[in-house]
């Protein structure tokens, strides 16, 4: 459930109310009890999952899956000619 800023225009108090997204708007004041409060417009933010079973990978277009494959084939051969060219020369070869 998210929280939602609140301000009173009669005496100008202001807070946060944590309530469902179905709820209706508080109009009433808890400072002075008048009915004059408006939810105010915040910036919003951005939702985070968390947890085992949440990747950002997970909801990835399928033009960026599709570069992300081309990446991955064109790094492959230079990572084979680096291990092959790494490889330890036996005593024979000298």
């Amino acid at each position: 459930m998210p929280t939602y800023d609140y301000r009173c225009k009669d005496c100008e108090h202001t807070w946060e109310e944590f309530q469902s997204i179905k709820a209706k708007p508080t109009k009433k004041c808890p400072e002075c009890g008048k009915r004059k409060a408006e939810r105010m417009i915040g910036p919003g933010a951005g939702i985070i999952f968390k947890g085992s079973g949440f990747y950002e990978t997970d909801y990835r277009s399928a033009a960026y899956k599709k570069d992300a494959a081309a990446d991955k084939k064109k790094a492959e051969p230079a990572k084979t000619e680096s291990k092959s060219d790494s490889k330890p020369k036996s005593s024979s070869e000298s």
